[in-house]
């Protein structure tokens, strides 16, 4: 098979960018980052259902999942539910898959010489450094693949509930109305299997609730500031695509 339409080009770039950004998303996710310290202001001091001093302390998974809804909206725009569900499925198919070879590489011997290492001044365990920083836990990985997988469906399904009411107007509200929805789900479902259910933290209901509250807020706030290069994307694929040709993939999507 060869991608010689617009049609299958878009949709091969689209896709990979979707499955690049997730699996990527996994592995950096593991970096815990302050985004007051990283904005260069004071960090809040945030109490909510009795569990204080929280502050807006993020996976740097975030840095890609704002782009992977916009992939999830776009490719449900043009080409429809049955691709979208298709994409979500390999791709946490792809994400097991990744994790399954990163534990192999985790149990090969390393070679005396690699593994005692100066880093910028500091004396580095190598492997413990590789298993620190991809050895995530058997919860989070399986907290974050359903969390990934609920969250996408429920993104299509609202995705397409709205377009029902607003036809082909109003694409922030259909874009940004199901990206907050799906963010919300997936924030809680990720927390709640990772940290909830796993008898090695076992985190109270209110420790889920609080730390999903300001994890969502972060990502609903991002979700609304993405929306001009929601169409920023969208506007450079009616150009590619051309305007008959783009309502016509418009048109069939929606059936």
């Amino acid at each position: 098979m060869t991608f010689k339409t617009k049609e299958s080009r878009l949709l091969l770039v689209l896709g990979s960018f979707f499955v690049a950004n997730a699996i990527l998303s996994e592995f950096i996710g593991v970096k815990i980052f302050t985004v007051e310290g990283t904005l260069g202001i004071k960090q809040f001091d945030i109490n909510l259902l009795g569990v204080p001093n929280l502050s807006f302390n993020m996976s740097a998974g975030v840095l890609t999942w704002p782009l992977i809804f916009i992939m999830t909206d776009i490719i449900n725009e043009y080409f429809g539910v049955r691709q979208v569900r298709f994409l979500s499925i390999l791709t946490a198919v792809l994400i097991a898959y990744a994790f399954f070879i990163v534990g192999a590489a985790m149990k090969l011997t390393p070679s005396d010489f690699w593994v005692n290492q100066n880093i910028q001044g500091h004396q580095l365990n190598m492997n413990a450094a590789f298993a620190g920083i991809f050895g995530q836990g058997m919860w989070i990985i399986v907290g974050s693949i359903i969390a990934f997988l609920i969250g996408q469906i429920a993104d299509v399904l609202i995705f397409h509930k709205i377009k029902k009411v607003t036809g082909d107007k109003a694409l922030w509200l259909r874009a940004t109305g199901s990206t907050v929805v799906s963010q919300c789900i997936d924030s809680f479902v990720v927390i709640f299997i990772a940290f909830y259910l796993n008898p090695q933290y076992h985190w109270s209901w209110q420790m889920v609730a609080a730390i999903g509250l300001v994890n969502y807020t972060y990502k609903f706030i991002v979700a609304i500031l993405m929306t001009p290069i929601l169409y920023l994307v969208h506007g450079i694929i009616d150009g590619y695509l051309g305007k008959d040709l783009a309502q016509r993939m418009i048109k069939m999507a929606g059936r």
